[in-house]
């Protein structure tokens, strides 16, 4: 009886750190209509490819959770920004934000996951979002485009 409950609890777990996973795929979706919408029209193929990219990964969780039982949340009607988005910099360094907060909700999911398939949709997510993330660094002119642990903060 006793691995009955802790199989109820690493699978609760699991399923809120996809749910928390959610919430940042939700917000990633809405942060890159403010990056299109600070970048001139020619400058935008990466920020559709990015939404679509996060909108089909949305898509995925919700229809996981669905399927696992659980009500998956929508998103929420506007989310505040981090810092004014008033040029093609800020814009660049908010896709920065929004992937790195996507990066953090995955590695939280492959912290809590119990499934060898969401280990594997989640180290597919979170590999996406990096290399998104990397692009966009380069864009923003930050100086170190990439990480050596995407997720983990520094202690």
């Amino acid at each position: 009886m006793a691995e009955d409950t802790t199989e109820t609890t690493e699978t609760t777990e699991e399923n809120g750190a996809l749910a928390d996973a959610l919430a940042a795929e939700h917000a990633a979706v809405w942060g890159y209509g403010v990056v299109g919408a600070a970048l001139p029209a020619g400058q935008r193929q990466p920020v559709v490819a990015a939404e679509n990219a996060h909108r089909d990964v949305r898509d995925q969780l919700a229809a996981l959770l669905t399927e696992r039982g659980e009500d998956p949340a929508g998103p929420e009607g506007g989310y505040a920004l981090p810092f004014p988005v008033l040029s093609a910099v800020d814009a660049a360094n908010l896709a920065v934000t929004v992937e790195d907060g996507v990066v953090s909700a995955w590695v939280r999911v492959l912290g809590r996951a119990t499934e060898r398939t969401t280990r594997e949709l989640a180290m597919g997510a979170l590999g996406g979002a990096e290399v998104r993330a990397v692009s966009w660094r380069a864009a923003a002119g930050q100086t170190t485009t990439t990480r050596a642990l995407p997720g983990l903060t520094a202690q």
